[in-house]
């Protein structure tokens, strides 16, 4: 039987794309190490990292998210290669996802002039997608994954905002003129 967290999931505030939420990811996993089970908790600390899209997860909300990360970031790899005219092969990740809905965002977020508008899009489409993984959990540990992943978008783009851009121009400024 499914373990739910009735009083956890209700207590967090609702999350909003580009809105700042009032804790951070570590902040939010303490708290639930607390108040999960150690298995659930392994589950949902893998969900907070990078390394979640190299596992093969069992867990299904999380298996559908790396198939479709997966897939995105492989069809990205496959429109940017032949616009550079080289083979995507040695660039591809493990089989994700191959349906053309992907395909169209990829290229969709290709058109866009502005690389940061380009990955805010993409971004914005892989919050859709959590969306449509939430439909039917609303108190159990797939609606904890999934709040998860989404703090991890929120709190990669105000990572973003609070950047110093004026030392990060410079020191890429710097970087390239050494290289010439």
């Amino acid at each position: 039987m499914a373990a739910f967290y009735t009083y956890l999931i209700s207590s967090l505030p609702m999350l909003q794309f580009g809105v700042k939420p009032g804790f951070s990811l570590e902040q939010f996993l303490a708290t639930c190490r607390d108040l999960i089970p150690e298995k659930d908790w392994q589950v949902l600390e893998l969900s907070s990292r990078e390394a979640l899209l190299e596992q093969d997860s069992k867990q299904p909300t999380l298996k559908q998210w790396v198939e479709f990360e997966v897939g995105l970031r492989n069809e990205l790899v496959k429109i940017r290669s032949g616009r550079k005219k080289i083979d995507p092969a040695k660039y591809l990740r493990r089989e994700g996802h191959s349906e053309s809905a992907l395909y169209h965002i990829a290229l969709n977020s290709h058109r866009i002039p502005s690389l940061v508008d380009a990955e805010k899009f993409l971004d914005q489409q892989r919050w859709l997608r959590l969306e449509e993984l939430s439909f039917g959990h609303y108190f159990d540990l797939d609606a904890l994954i999934i709040y998860c992943l989404k703090l991890r978008i929120i709190w990669r783009w105000e990572n973003v905002a609070q950047a110093d851009k004026q030392a990060q121009l410079a020191r890429v400024l710097a970087k390239s003129y050494s290289e010439v």
